[in-house]
């Protein structure tokens, strides 16, 4: 979701800002803080990964005691991971600073980093850029703080949603970076999803799972999951509607603005994959269950040798059947039908007529659409990834020089 505007909407009770602690060269931003006016029920998924760094530690123990969350702050640079205790002191250091600076509890902070791993926090410039951006926080510093959370991204990933709720006029507003080192064992990126709407803890974890799972965990660009991976949905209920309670017409309308924002932020991130000239959308229907249509989706989308063929605008259409084939799902070449941008070239193995110089056109497209028809059932699922290119192999075979 590439913003157009200089201003982000923020929701009632909100201020964020972004600033430049030194971490990267001048003048780019590279320290953000997001920050509530009020305690807000916050919920969460962090990754997967059994090697965690720092913040994520502190950021699942957080979570797990159902914390209300008023400032997040995230450095860039350095992901504090595999950093030992030293590590975990400094995220503690950083959040006591903060806690401090803006008068609200310590339970009420986080502190993310996203980086090199294996590198120390660089603490004074990690503590001057707290007070730098507590200085500066503002309704108008989405924008700065949508930039300040890059890495490698090219652009910022960010949007906001009006929302009818109760009566009230309430908002939805989300930041996403991530541009490599994405596949989905939670969420492999960092996000900031905040809203004035007032909506019990329970329901709000459940509306954070059913849009990360059609969202943020349907994304691939390599393969590989972070240590510090973190997505959060704050709610402050500062726009006054009664509280949701109960999964009815309010909770509704609020889920599907939330799966709008997150799908909206991940299409971004996949868009803006490391090297990445092509979006992929790779359908596959008519799966005996959901876990082969997932499963098979995510294998094509991870194929080295699709991806390649998707990058040089390659018409071998049959790296996708090879891909399917191995997934583990259930499969039968008989059945089977693959579509690549509305062009038929397989239909179970009678004879298809198609042309090769069609199909070069089809994959030479920003955005290609590949669907694979099983004809063993009822299931479906899109998973969404990016070509591989020779850009990926520069960015990542310099990534600390």
């Amino acid at each position: 979701m590439k913003a157009k505007l200089p201003f982000l909407p923020l929701p009632l009770g909100y201020l964020v800002s972004g600033v430049h602690a030194g971490l990267k060269s001048n003048p780019k931003l590279d320290m953000a803080l997001f920050c509530s006016q009020f305690p807000a029920t916050t919920v969460g998924l962090v990754t997967t990964s059994k090697v965690k760094a720092a913040p994520a530690k502190y950021t699942e123990r957080a979570l797990r005691t159902g914390a209300k969350v008023q400032a997040i702050v995230v450095n860039t640079k350095n992901a504090n991971a595999l950093t030992g205790k030293q590590g975990e002191a400094d995220v503690l250091k950083t959040v006591a600073f903060a806690s401090k600076l803006l008068s609200i509890p310590r339970t009420g902070v986080l502190a993310h980093s996203t980086g090199v791993i294996g590198v120390p926090l660089p603490m004074p410039l990690i503590l001057a850029g707290v007070r730098q951006a507590v200085l500066r926080l503002s309704r108008m510093g989405g924008m700065d703080a949508a930039n300040a959370i890059l890495t490698t991204d090219t652009f910022p990933k960010c949007g906001a949603k009006p929302l009818w709720i109760g009566g009230k006029n309430a908002w939805l507003t989300g930041f996403a970076k991530g541009s490599g080192m994405i596949h989905p064992n939670m969420a492999t990126l960092l996000s900031y999803l905040l809203t004035d709407v007032a909506i019990s803890r329970p329901l709000l974890k459940q509306a954070l799972w059913e849009a990360t799972e059609q969202s943020f965990n349907r994304i691939t660009v390599d393969g590989d999951t972070s240590t510090n991976d973190s997505v959060l949905l704050l709610a402050n209920g500062a726009c006054g509607n009664k509280i949701i309670t109960a999964k009815n017409n309010d909770y509704q309308t609020f889920v599907k603005a939330l799966k709008d924002v997150c799908l909206e932020l991940a299409k971004a991130v996949v868009r803006d994959g490391e090297g990445a000239t092509k979006v992929v959308s790779i359908t596959v229907q008519r799966a005996k269950t959901p876990k082969d249509a997932t499963q098979m989706a995510m294998t094509i989308a991870k194929s080295p040798l699709v991806k390649t063929a998707i990058f040089g605008a390659d018409p071998n259409w049959g790296r996708v059947l090879m891909a399917a084939g191995y997934s583990g799902a259930a499969i039968s070449e008989f059945k089977t039908s693959i579509v690549i941008g509305g062009y038929l070239l397989y239909n179970g193995g009678k004879k298809v007529s198609w042309s090769r110089e069609r199909l070069k056109k089809i994959l030479s497209q920003k955005d290609v659409d590949i669907v694979v028809d099983l004809g063993l059932g009822k299931a479906k699922d899109t998973v969404y990834t990016c070509d591989l290119t020779d850009g990926y192999i520069d960015i990542n075979g310099r990534y600390t020089t």
